[in-house]
Parts: structure tokens; C-alpha cells; sequence
């Protein structure tokens, strides 16, 4: 169809994605270069054709139906440094794996991503979903995204300040048809100390005089291992796109009422039973603790689906199911949070 570039038809998505669910894209393209992308682009405009842009599958939700477009996966790899003495700026193209991105800077002795560690996915998805952990985002380090206009086809460079970064969210996300990231820059620390100001990574990591870069990593990996964040295909709960839900937001006079209604309700004694946290002059309330206390606990099925049995934020897929049970499911938790606390939870993948 495009001279040079091999385009697939009838591509199973399901196997793409790591909740491991969803149908077949009429059309496929796994780009290697960027040229690929906007030839591919172009061929769609002129046929008339919808696009999805598939990265490493862990943050999306792909429909019963599939795509009836063309998919384009981002493939290309490369990563380039410039050392300019303490700060380290290192450009990885959209397809490169994440983890082994950050495994790789760490070794390096370059700090900045070093909470990030054992996150699935790839380096193209990191801006979109400002993606974070353990006290860390790439929000922080990021100082350029690479992007191909999808209107225009014109390729550009964009600042921090127009990306529009907020917890988990972008203007990659807010206008998901707009632009295609190609490439990610980071400005890094060499020689740099760890970021430490998560309690739970803290608290792990208690009895260490100085944490290197490496101890966080393999700390943070381990934290995540226990709640079944990582890929692990020996685990009962690997099928999954990780944190399901956001943690709200919310308004203080809306914590209020969240709290006073797990203590009207006997859920907790005291108020400090609660878990939440000062963001700027709102809350941040933690989806999980709302999740279990509105009776979706842990390992709660529905179908094929089900609630992680380690982490209530995580929604899994047994094996054999559709994506139609698991936003079932997901309806389900809402909810449940909503009718016990007055809270709304947004969905964190991408839902095609």
C-alpha cells in the first residue's frame, strides 16, 4: 500500500496490550523511524482511516471490536547524550523500553528517574501519562518532547511549559489526536543522590546511611513486585494495566465529608485513620484505601476480571475475558466509591 513500509492487515491487539484483552486491527504498522510514522499518517488521511498509536500496550484499553484503523506501533529506538558536566541530557526515542531506559541511566550514576524504575511501557508514553511514583515524575527532568503534528506532519520540539503537565495527566492526553512524541529528552544529575521523600520507600529503605541510585531502584522494584506492579508472568495478576484508577483530587471540604462519613459509617475510629495528603490547596485522597472501604476488596471477580489480590487499584484479567467485563468491573468500583463516599474516580488507561 505505501511503497517501503510493510502494512499488516488483521493484527491481533490483544496479545499487544498487557491486560491481554481486545480485537484485531484491520490495519498495522510497527514504524521503526520516524519517516514511517508520517508516511503512514499521510496514507491514512488519504484513505480516510482512524489511527491509534500503540506504545508498549500497558496503558491502554483496547475495545471487543478492535480497531477498524490503522495502528501504528512506535518501534524506533536510539539514545543519545549530552554531557554538559552536572546535568546530563539524554534523548531516547519513543520506542525505546522504559525500564530499561531508566536501568540504564542509573548504572550510568544518573539521577532523576531512579523512583520510576520497573514500569512497563515505553519512553513515547511517559510524557502523555506524566507518568510517576514513588515521589518522582518525569515532568520533573523532562525538557524536551519530540512530536509530529498530526494535522500539520510538520515535526517540532516542545517545552516543560506547553506540555501541560499535572498529576497523570498532559496536553499529550488531553488532546490524544494532536500529536504523535517521537522522542523524549531528560535533563539528569550526574553523580547525583536519589530522590527519598515517599514514606513507603522511606520506610524500606530505613537503616541505610546512603542509598545509592541502585538500592532505590532495586528497592522500588521490590515494593512494586509485592503489589503485583511489575510484569511477571509467573504472577496470578500480570495481566493488567497497572493503576486502574487515579487517586482523587479533590477539594478540602470534599475530604471532609470522606472522612466524615468513614467515621459515621464505623470504617475508621479517627480521623487520622484516613489516608490523604496536602496537594496545593486541594486533596489528594488514595483510590486504593476508598476501593476497600466501599466493599471492592482485593480479589473481588467478575467473570473473567477481577480486583488484584495485591493492590485494590489494580483491575486483572484471569484469562478468557472481554474488554466489556473488565470496564464492567471498573463501573462497579466507581460506583461503589461514589454511593459510599461521594467521590468520583477517573480511569487512568487509555480507552481506544
Amino acid at each position: 500500500m505505501i511503497p517501503g513500509i510493510d502494512i499488516l492487515e488483521d493484527v491481533a491487539l490483544g496479545p499487544r496490550t498487557t491486560l491481554r484483552l481486545g480485537g484485531r486491527a484491520k490495519h498495522y504498522l510497527r514504524a521503526q523511524d520516524e519517516a514511517s510514522v508520517t508516511q503512514a499518517l499521510r496514507w491514512a488521511r488519504r484513505v480516510g482511516l482512524p489511527v491509534g498509536i500503540l506504545g508498549g500496550g500497558s496503558n491502554l484499553i483496547v475495545p471487543d471490536a478492535g480497531h477498524a484503523g490503522l495502528v501504528v506501533e512506535m518501534a524506533q529506538r536510539g539514545i543519545e547524550e549530552d554531557d554538559q558536566g552536572d546535568r546530563v541530557l539524554v534523548t531516547a526515542a519513543a520506542g525505546e523500553d522504559w525500564d530499561l531506559f531508566v536501568e540504564r541511566c542509573v548504572a550510568a550514576g544518573l539521577a532523576g528517574l531512579e523512583c520510576l524504575s520497573g514500569i512497563p511501557g515505553r519512553v513515547g508514553a511517559t510524557p502523555i501519562q506524566n507518568v510517576g511514583a514513588y515521589g518522582q515524575e518525569v515532568s520533573e527532568t523532562i525538557t524536551s518532547v519530540r512530536v509530529l503534528d498530526r494535522e500539520s506532519l510538520r515535526v517540532s520540539a516542545m517545552a516543560p511549559e506547553d506540555c501541560g503537565f499535572a498529576y497523570r495527566d498532559s496536553f499529550f492526553k488531553q488532546h490524544p489526536d494532536r500529536y504523535v512524541v517521537l522522542a523524549v529528552t531528560f535533563a539528569l544529575t550526574a553523580g547525583g543522590a536519589p530522590a527519598i521523600r515517599y514514606a513507603e520507600l522511606e520506610r524500606a529503605l530505613e537503616g541505610r546511611a546512603a542509598p545509592s541510585l541502585s538500592d532505590v531502584r532495586e528497592t522500588v522494584i521490590a515494593l512494586r513486585r509485592r503489589k503485583s506492579m511489575v510484569l511477571d508472568f509467573a504472577d496470578e495478576n500480570h495481566r493488567s494495566a497497572g493503576s486502574f484508577f487515579t487517586n482523587p483530587i479533590v477539594p478540602p471540604e470534599v475530604a471532609a465529608e470522606v472522612v466524615r462519613r468513614a467515621i459515621a459509617e464505623g470504617i475508621v475510629a479517627h480521623e487520622s485513620e484516613v489516608p490523604r495528603w496536602p496537594a496545593g490547596d486541594r486533596v489528594k485522597l488514595a483510590a486504593g484505601w476508598l476501593i476497600e472501604r466501599a466493599g471492592m476488596g482485593k480479589g473481588t471477580r467478575h467473570g473473567n476480571v477481577g480486583i488484584s489480590t495485591k493492590h485494590a487499584l489494580a483491575l486483572v484479567h484471569h484469562g478468557g475475558g472481554t474488554t466489556r467485563e473488565l470496564l464492567e468491573l471498573a463501573e462497579r468500583v466507581r460506583a461503589a466509591v461514589k454511593d459510599r463516599f461521594g467521590v468520583e474516580l477517573h480511569r487512568e488507561p487509555t480507552l481506544w
